[in-house]
């Protein structure tokens, strides 16, 4: 068949779509655009927000117009925590966020027959990881290696445990033997990501944590750039900082999910630490790494919030000094706790998002700024007119004007500031 398959949401549904796209391979299938012609579509559902689920049935909708004779599947986030709401759009098959080799059974089953098919566990049932090839997209430069899923945190605003149950770790024998094969197969980086990296090893108990993990990686990984996904902020402790400055190609980027920076906001988010926690975890970053890129969420206008509150989050973010932020205004995700308190009405929250912005943009532009005159190695991902670009270990892009480096790191003097990313010379 011609599969196409469109991913939505976080990097761990683009790790899952990359490995439903190397088992399609497998089996002989074609892989197409998803704007193009297919016999089946796929979409890789969302439900992080309500927006999100929208936007996966505006999807799916879109692939059952382009091609009404096409095998329509949804899998992920959405098709997992409503189902219900998904079989309303007459879908061929319908599965969750686990077991993607018995998906594509249903996908070439529902194919023979257009029998419909819905086949979605019960994620509490769960008790082993999941292992998939790790792996790129097509004509990527780093791999990413899945390493947990599942998530206990119960955050007020989210819906994420009832989609992926509780926390499951990749075994290290396992981690060991992808990360090998990723080397040989040429990728330069490797990107830690999982639904939540930092309980990794919690389940094995046995004391293994992320930073074991983390030095398994660095020794099975030769010269691979190591790069985190987002961290909970208490997984910054002192030996985590210590062990992991001594990793020589581990990225000084490190996300650490905040939301909030009022201790009231976070209380009420079912947030694990309050302001000063996080500012410690910020502190440790800065004393074990040369000028690491520090980069967080924000979430505006949660339930509750009032000027003065938000004026705290102002200020914090502002000591703290992110090298980029992520603000998006608080969005309604139904069957949540926060669902139920008072909410900020919508203008409110985007006033907010839009300030919290500006600050954002300056604190980011002052980071830039920092990045003039030094040197980085730089990954180069994709030829751009007259030049190339790519990433720098503190994540940010890069762009000379010499073409054919793909997946070359090559060391750059950075002379300028190019809106919101940086220029520079390669160094012989």
């Amino acid at each position: 068949m011609k599969v196409a398959i469109c991913t939505l949401g976080c990097k761990v549904n683009q790790y899952e779509t990359q490995a439903l796209e190397q088992e399609l391979l497998h089996r002989g299938h074609t892989l197409v655009d998803f704007e193009e012609t297919a016999d089946a579509y796929v979409v890789n559902t969302c439900s992080v927000t309500a927006v999100s689920d929208k936007k996966s049935r505006q999807m799916l909708r879109q692939a059952q117009r382009r091609n009404p004779s096409a095998v329509i599947a949804a899998c992920g986030c959405y098709a997992q925590t409503h189902p219900e709401d998904v079989k309303k759009l007459g879908l061929d098959v319908i599965a969750g966020t686990n077991d993607r080799a018995k998906f594509i059974d249903l996908l070439e089953r529902a194919a023979q027959d257009k029998t419909p098919i819905v086949d979605v566990d019960d994620v509490w049932e769960r008790r082993d990881f999941e292992v998939l090839p790790a792996g790129g997209m097509v004509n990527r430069t780093r791999a990413m290696l899945k390493v947990e899923d599942g998530c206990v945190n119960f955050c007020t605003y989210c819906l994420i445990p009832y989609a992926r149950g509780r926390v499951r770790s990749l075994p290290m024998d396992e981690a060991a033997k992808q990360v090998k094969a990723l080397r040989e197969e040429g990728y330069r980086e490797i990107v830690v990501t999982g639904i939540e990296i930092s309980s990794y090893g919690s389940d094995f108990k046995d004391g293994a944590s992320l930073i074991d993990l983390l030095e398994l990686i660095a020794r099975e990984g030769g010269d691979m750039r190591i790069r985190l996904g987002s961290l909970e902020p208490r997984t910054i402790t002192e030996e985590f900082c210590k062990r992991a400055s001594k990793l020589p190609y581990l990225c000084p980027h490190f996300h650490l999910s905040m939301q909030s920076g009022c201790d009231a906001t976070l209380k009420r988010m079912n947030r694990k630490y309050d302001t000063a926690r996080y500012m410690e975890s910020c502190d440790l970053l800065r004393q074990y790494f040369d000028d690491p890129a520090i980069t967080t969420d924000l979430i505006t206008g949660f339930p509750e919030e009032t000027e003065e509150e938000f004026a705290q989050t102002l200020d914090f973010i502002a000591r703290v000094g992110f090298a980029d932020m992520h603000v998006f205004p608080y969005s309604i995700r139904p069957g949540t706790k926060a669902a139920e308190m008072r909410q900020i009405d919508m203008p409110v929250r985007e006033e907010r998002a839009a300030r919290a912005s500006a600050v954002a943009k300056t604190m980011h532009e002052a980071y830039l700024a920092c990045c003039v005159g030094k040197t980085f190695p730089v990954l180069f991902e994709r030829d751009r007119k007259g030049g190339s670009a790519g990433h720098a270990p503190n994540y940010m892009e890069v762009s000379v004007a010499q073409e054919g480096l793909h997946n070359q790191v090559k060391n750059v003097k950075i002379t300028a500031v190019d809106g919101g990313s940086l220029r520079g010379e390669l160094e012989e």
